[in-house]
């Protein structure tokens, strides 16, 4: 059974680099790419790959929304974040966002099977680079949950713990608790500093 693999990506020359390091692998089938967000939709309504190699960075829309969208579409179908940048907030964005793992454009055959490998077996991957840049990061950036992370996102727009409660259909005590969690973990004394402090961090 073969391995569909299908690539989003505006270059060209990126386009043809991966092919050309994937069109010989016997287990992979090559199943075309879109330079955009709105052709890979079109594509996926046809046909789902197994897996995407997503470009970030798209003229149309960002690929960590893209990703969100595919995701939510079609859950089965896995992405792999593809970029030239290899920054802490765009690598956990993605991966917020449902992809399975992060790869650099300047990564080897090897390492693209390797990933490929990986994300079919259910595990999660990361480039040596991106695993680095998390590591780094992973001091000053503290661990949130995904509700935590919904939460801070209506708190920076400005909604209320009510609003919040309706909004996420949960109690506005337990609002109140994921408030006082955030602090806690974010180490500051109120919204304002949460906030800012998350901003500078690329959460929200």
């Amino acid at each position: 059974m073969k391995t569909g693999i299908f690539i989003v990506d505006d270059h060209y020359m990126v386009i043809e680099g991966i092919r050309s390091l994937l069109q010989n692998e016997k287990d992979v089938e090559w199943l075309g790419h879109a330079t955009t967000a709105a052709s890979c939709l079109a594509f996926l309504k046809q046909q789902q790959p197994d897996i995407i190699l997503m470009d970030v960075n798209l003229p149309d829309k960002s690929g960590i929304d893209l990703c969100k969208e595919v995701k939510q579409l079609y859950p089965a179908v896995l992405v792999l974040g593809l970029s030239t940048f290899n920054q802490h907030a765009i690598i956990r964005n993605m991966m917020d966002n449902g992809a399975a793992g992060y790869v650099l454009k300047n990564a080897s055959r090897e390492e693209l099977l390797e990933a490929i490998n990986a994300v079919l077996k259910g595990n999660t991957y990361f480039s040596s680079e991106a695993v680095q840049t998390l590591k780094s990061n992973a001091s000053d950036q503290p661990l949130i949950t995904r509700r935590e992370k919904e939460v801070l996102q209506l708190i920076a727009d400005g909604l209320t713990n009510g609003e919040i409660s309706e909004k996420l259909f949960i109690s506005v005590p337990t609002v109140n608790t994921h408030r006082k969690s955030l602090l806690e973990k974010f180490d500051v004394k109120n919204t304002a500093t949460l906030i800012g402090k998350a901003i500078r961090m690329g959460l929200i």
